[in-house]
């Protein structure tokens, strides 16, 4: 059996891959691992749970709620709320870890369970491990039935309404100035972030022309609208001449951005922007910003002469949050619009990148292009190669030779990078240069080198 645990929690279809069974299963686990149900007496755990609006978070929920209640625990459920919103009740509410229901960016058939630490902080992959291994345990054949909690013992469940108020004070109480005079567009992909962002914009002073992805139903998360499909907020803000637009992702960890033109800011401009404004006010922790080997050479480029000091990972905002977290930086993020402020967040959250991009703007009087304009984006293209042999990428002599090859032919306006997919029998090939059509012909011919390689 595959590891339940992916890159960001346990996903997949719900009803097939996350059934009710699992969720309830999963919360009991969670409970005792989490919870340390039964390892201090007198021990009353507590946890925050919460969801994005997906039909399906609806059974999956109750089926949380259950496990917990059943294993001892004590419920906070705060319903509909961004996946930040869930680490920083967590946090500030002392609760022993919190539940997150959402499969992010993913079509509304999926749905997932994502676990927070004490505090609202990822799971380390121990933990994650200790969960599932718990999880096996309660349905090996012959197992020691666990002891559960009756009468008083068991866990009592309470719908906290306070969450949305405490997180939108929040969001707008760490931003360094007002952001009167402004005018946006936002685009809440019909998802968790529907009232939150709304609500944090128009209290930090900015004007909400109009508003798309703001009437979820249970079906319509991430349809046509959201960080993934930016044609509706382009037109959107090029019709009613605002200053500049922005859109999350089902759950609102990611921002990406519009400027007045309707062009795209995507993650590695707003890490630009905000890592110079941090700089500026002495916020930006050893002159250190953290991204991702997708990240575009344009961004690193820029940071080199602006002489802000880059350390890359692999891709994944769990390692940029690691590396953030292990050597003490404030800022990281990746090209897609996770960007993590560590000073006021656990986790990515699109709804303060957002917020903070715009108290960029209000400050300088500078236009979203303006600013933007730090980074200039070289060409990218992503090729994938199906039916390879992925784990020979790294030890394949032709293919570290024609890498050598396309790397001399591009010289320092210009990058290669090949990476194994981490669940498909594919590889991708990724090329940068200063010529759209040099880095077309280059990756097509590396392409063809990895087919006839690892074929």
């Amino acid at each position: 059996m595959g590891r339940l645990f992916g890159t960001d929690g346990v996903r997949g279809v719900a009803g097939v891959d996350l059934t009710a069974e699992l969720a309830l299963g999963l919360a009991v686990a969670a409970a005792h691992v989490l919870g340390e149900v039964g390892s201090r007496p007198g021990h009353r755990p507590t946890a925050v749970v919460g969801r994005d609006p997906r039909a399906s978070g609806e059974f999956l929920e109750s089926a949380v709620v259950a496990g917990l209640a059943s294993a001892g625990v004590d419920v906070l459920r705060v319903g509909v709320l961004p996946t930040p919103a869930i680490a920083h009740l967590t946090g500030v509410l002392g609760a022993d870890f919190g539940v997150m229901l959402s499969a992010s960016h993913n079509a509304m058939p999926d749905n997932g369970i994502k676990f927070l630490a004490r505090g609202g902080h990822k799971l380390a992959d121990e933990l994650e491990d200790r969960i599932e291994a718990q999880y096996h345990r309660h349905r090996e054949p012959g197992a020691t039935e666990w002891s559960r909690p009756t009468g008083a013992d068991v866990g009592r469940v309470r719908d906290y309404d306070e969450g949305f108020d405490q997180y939108v004070a929040h969001l707008v109480a760490v931003l360094p100035n007002r952001l009167d005079g402004l005018r946006v567009v936002l685009d809440e992909a019909h998802g968790a972030a529907a009232r939150v962002s709304p609500e944090a914009f128009a209290r930090a002073g900015a004007e909400v022309i109009t508003t798309i992805g703001t009437e979820p139903d249970g079906l319509n998360i991430n349809d046509g609208v959201g960080s993934t499909h930016l044609a509706q907020l382009q037109a959107a803000v090029v019709a009613h001449q605002a200053d500049f637009g922005i859109a999350h992702d089902g759950d609102a960890d990611r921002c990406l951005a519009v400027d007045a033109e309707g062009r795209e800011i995507d993650g590695d401009q707003i890490l630009a922007v905000l890592a110079l404004a941090m700089r500026e006010h002495g916020t930006l922790r050893k002159n250190t910003v953290v991204a991702t080997v997708m990240s575009n050479l344009g961004f690193k480029l820029a940071m080199e002469r602006e002489g802000v000091h880059f350390e890359e990972t692999g891709v994944g905002d769990r390692y940029v949050l690691e590396r953030m977290k292990a050597q003490g930086y404030a800022l990281g993020g990746e090209q897609s619009g996770h960007v993590i402020l560590l000073d006021h967040a656990t986790t990515g959250d699109g709804t303060l990148t957002g917020l903070m991009l715009a108290a960029r703007m209000a400050e300088t009087g500078r236009s979203l292009a303006d600013l933007a304009s730090v980074v200039t984006r070289l060409p990218q293209v992503l090729v994938n190669v199906p039916d390879v042999d992925r784990s020979r990428v790294a030890s394949a002599p032709e293919l570290r030779t024609a890498v050598e090859e396309a790397e001399h032919a591009l010289g320092t306006t210009g990058r290669v990078l090949l990476r194994p997919s981490g669940t498909e029998p594919l590889v991708r090939v990724m090329v940068e240069a200063a010529d759209i059509e040099q880095a077309r012909s280059v990756a097509s011919g590396l392409a063809d080198v990895v087919k006839s390689t690892l074929g």
